[in-house]
């Protein structure tokens, strides 16, 4: 029985062990881990074993620990995923909105029975976890120490918290041995929630500042009065298709391919770099920034963009006469947050006529997106003309199938995509090898952009202005980048409109330079304004880079 004691003693001592220890970050998930002695350990056995383990007290003070601990192993695994997708901790204030985007994502990849079936089994997974730390906690508790040895234990737990407190303050005499890794994590939750708390506050003054508010309203767009503006964002079209030797000899000569076909088609062209405010996920958070002219970096300052007053480039259109219209293919739910962009028009995936097969998680092909659009908008009689803000997702993960491009005139209702959606290996047998991942992204991004050339080449003879960038880098393990949150941005049309940036200093053509100066995304709102807006917009445009 003794033996039987000892054994279930040390096994929740090792639990709790692992838990104190447990690492926030891929990098640190190593067997070194396991040399890191926590200090918060002799603290939690030795206060464990001195409260009567009948007590009130005692069992609040397992319970505490239980719910302590357990929250902070989630809130770490939490950040494991987001230092995975996007290069980032977990933010409890601003990162509750994933659990239902990763549903969606989940389901859309696997089914949803076996989504379903996959939450199930990792609720099962909390709750074995919490009764396991309250077994562990409450182990150690039934060992209670009785004559000089609860003296001794009394005496231990001073000097014991004491090396917590000067390891995890940096203060003291000397750096005592171990780490509080557990403690500094839990409080730099907490620091992180009150400074989210501070960013959505100073979000709200942002907002009062508008750079263009002195541009008079009739003079908002002038000189795109007649032209049709397509703002297209392309799912994770980062830098590194263009940096990265996985990608570039792919991206690069089919960018050059591009160029070479448009500008023998009369069309000019200006490529640059912009910085997104996040990696891997989240586009809606680029997609706001370049909008509102707001840096929108977490879904906290979006939710305060939601609320605020800021015009957004399609409100401005509809001031200068433009239908705004929203194309997303995406979006497949109720879209409230839609309402505050300033769109005439929404298209969502169910107002887009496919009739196709899904390509797993992405609902349809790019090109029937814009053939869509064409259909439901452009080939409109009688229209005013269209400032369209459109999310093309064929390059979005799982990136299997892969589309092909096909004669316009065959898209239809997008059944004869049928046969391209059902071919190739599934996302879970692609998944199991990065290699396998990342050239499958590959393909996927080469689609989009050869779609894109092909369509803006379609529209040549009158021509829109599209302004075609990434949301954001893809994941980390897909970019092989965890520092860089550049994005390609490619301004496409008549050469009398594209002069008119001539004093951005971008690059001629569909490559931009490696040593331009990315923009904040939230700097093109108020560059693009004053570019096109007004008899005197060159000096305007000038002004708005001279930084």
């Amino acid at each position: 029985m003794e033996t039987r004691s000892r054994a279930a003693l040390f096994a929740a001592l090792f639990l709790l062990f692992l838990l104190l220890i447990q690492p926030n970050h891929p990098q640190a998930m190593t067997l070194g881990a396991l040399k890191r002695f926590p200090l918060e350990l002799p603290v939690i056995t030795l206060l464990l074993m001195l409260v009567p383990v009948r007590s009130g007290f005692s069992r609040a003070l397992r319970t505490a620990l239980m719910l302590v601990l357990g929250a902070l192993f989630f809130l770490r695994l939490g950040d494991l995923g987001t230092f995975i997708a996007f290069n980032r901790r977990f933010n409890l204030v601003y990162d509750s909105n994933l659990f239902a985007a990763g549903w969606h994502l989940l389901s859309g990849t696997v089914g949803k029975p076996l989504a379903a079936l996959a939450i199930g089994l990792g609720s099962a997974v909390i709750a074995g976890l919490f009764w396991a730390i309250w077994w562990a906690v409450t182990e150690i508790s039934r060992w209670q120490p009785a004559g000089w040895r609860r003296g001794l234990t009394g005496a231990l737990l001073v000097p014991a918290t004491a090396l917590a407190v000067m390891n995890f303050t940096r203060s003291g005499p000397f750096d005592p041995p171990g780490f509080t890794f557990t403690s500094s994590v839990a409080y730099d939750y907490v620091v992180q929630a009150r400074k989210a708390r501070a960013n959505i506050a100073a979000l709200r003054i942002e907002v009062a500042r508008d750079p263009v508010a002195d541009i008079p309203p009739d003079e908002v767009y002038a000189a795109l009065a007649d032209t049709d503006v397509l703002l297209t964002f392309v799912e994770s079209y980062g830098r590194s298709t263009h940096d990265n030797p996985l990608y570039a000899p792919t991206i690069r000569p089919r960018l050059e391919e591009i160029e070479a076909d448009l500008a023998t088609r009369g069309l000019a062209m200006r490529s640059g770099w912009m910085t997104a405010p996040m990696v891997g996920g989240q586009s809606w958070l680029a997609h706001g920034s370049v909008l509102s002219g707001l840096w929108v970096e977490n879904q906290g300052r979006y939710d305060a963009m939601l609320q605020s007053k800021r015009r957004t480039l399609l409100h401005l259109a509809q001031r200068s006469g433009h239908h705004t219209v929203a194309v997303m293919p995406a979006i497949s739910m109720a879209w409230p947050e839609g309402l505050y962009f300033g769109y005439d028009q929404i298209l969502a995936a169910g107002n887009l006529g496919y009739k196709g097969l899904p390509f797993n998680w992405v609902t349809m092909p790019d090109q029937y997106t814009l053939s869509a659009l064409e259909r439901l908008v452009l080939d409109q009689p009688d229209r005013a003309p269209v400032f369209a803000e459109i999310a093309l997702i064929s390059s979005h993960a799982p990136w299997t199938p892969v589309p092909e491009l096909i004669e316009w005139e065959s898209v239809g209702d997008g059944t004869v995509f049928n046969e391209i959606a059902v071919s190739g290996d599934s996302p879970d047998e692609i998944w199991r090898d990065k290699d396998r991942v990342r050239d499958q992204f590959r393909q996927a991004t080469d689609y989009t952009l050869q779609t894109i050339g092909s369509f803006a080449a379609r529209h040549a003879d009158n021509p829109p202005l599209m302004i075609v960038l990434g949301d954001h880098q893809p994941a980390t393990f897909v970019s092989q980048d965890d520092q860089n949150r550049d994005v390609p941005i490619h301004i496409i049309g008549s050469p009398e409109l594209i002069a008119r940036l001539d004093s951005w200093g971008w690059t001629n053509g569909m490559l931009p330079a490696s040593d331009l100066t990315p923009w904040p995304m939230n700097e093109f709102r108020a560059n693009f304004v004053r570019a096109f807006s007004g008899s005197d917009t060159m000096q305007h445009a000038a002004q708005a880079v001279d930084r």
